[in-house]
């Protein structure tokens, strides 16, 4: 497999961050709190102006594989969330808990998703409503179900607060995205790569600001490395259950080969393009971000290789 770049520029972050923390901190002389802010409605913006309201409208109408994917997404992955809250205090500590419930009530993802259902030959006109149904609806559940645990992390803004915040950080520029679609949709279709590499660009530069400010805080300690290790099998259990019961519940409502594919692929990804923006937006500057972020970080690259593998097969096979 080819060197992924964009996970070498997270790695080149995470060690600028350690390297000189100061530069990069959200409240420092680069005002990078702002600068973070600003990429993020960027980013949505050009989302709201690149999805096609006719294509949505087109697979809306796919009920049981939406019910099914949505279900996963934001009921068995929280409670599966809930029960490691729960069964590992003690063993881990309150930010990476928070972290992992926070990978768990994340949307899903919307580029990998649609790119591995390609690959498989599933429904991909399926998995483009669906992921980005789940990212829309991930802007009100996601801070509503961190409530659930919130007492016990990190200090966050009340929840009333949070949803007004990523409505207006998020959805606001989403909608005026939609809003111009007709003006710049037919350029951002011809070069669907602009989207992309400004996702990306805006998770490194995120991801730099958080580690940068928990490098400032001190955060970090020695024992960090041994939980990362368990939190890194942590998140691979938890790709495995989702992996295997999107496969089965599938296959048990009757799904077609093509909707089982979408199913399995939207309803077993977390979206790193969606959880560091809305992770920004709840936890602000606090430092305790880097951390919360790790479990995303984590589950995000063994999802894309285990996917990878897993939509290769797929083609295989048809």
């Amino acid at each position: 497999m080819k060197p992924d770049g964009f996970l070498i520029a997270i790695a080149a972050a995470v060690a600028l961050a350690f390297a000189a923390p100061t530069i990069g901190a959200s409240d420092g002389q680069l005002a990078m709190g702002m600068v973070t802010n600003l990429g993020v409605a960027l980013v949505f913006f050009l989302h709201g102006a690149a999805v096609s309201p006719a294509s949505m409208r087109s697979a809306a109408t796919n009920w049981r594989l939406h019910a099914l994917v949505q279900a996963c997404t934001f009921a068995l992955f929280p409670l599966i969330g809930l029960g490691v809250w729960h069964a590992l205090e003690g063993v881990l500590g309150p930010e990476l808990r928070l972290g992992f419930f926070f990978l768990c009530v994340t949307s899903s993802t919307i580029s990998s998703s649609v790119a591995m259902t390609a690959l498989a030959r599933g429904n991909v006109a399926a998995a483009i409503f669906n992921a980005t149904l789940s990212g829309l609806l991930g802007m009100v559940l996601t801070p509503l179900l961190l409530a659930l645990v919130v007492a016990g992390g990190a200090q966050v803004t009340p929840v009333a607060s949070q949803i007004g915040g990523i409505f207006a950080r998020l959805l606001l520029p989403f909608v005026l995205g939609q809003l111009c679609r007709g003006f710049i949709g037919s350029a951002l279709d011809r070069h669907k790569a602009i989207v992309g590499k400004a996702d990306r660009a805006v998770i490194v530069l995120i991801v730099y600001v958080a580690f940068c400010d928990a490098a400032l805080a001190g955060l970090w300690g020695r024992d960090h490395a041994l939980a990362i290790l368990f939190m890194t099998v942590l998140c691979s259990a938890l790709l495995a259950v989702a992996l295997i019961v999107t496969t089965l519940a599938s296959r048990a409502m009757g799904l077609s080969t093509e909707d089982e594919i979408a199913a399995v692929f939207c309803g077993s990804k977390k979206s790193l393009a969606n959880g560091a923006p809305i992770g920004k937006v709840i936890f602000g500057a606090s430092p305790a971000l880097g951390l919360i972020l790790i479990p995303l970080l984590l589950y995000h690259q063994i999802q894309l290789v285990v996917c990878a593998v897993l939509a290769r097969r797929y083609c295989a096979r048809r």
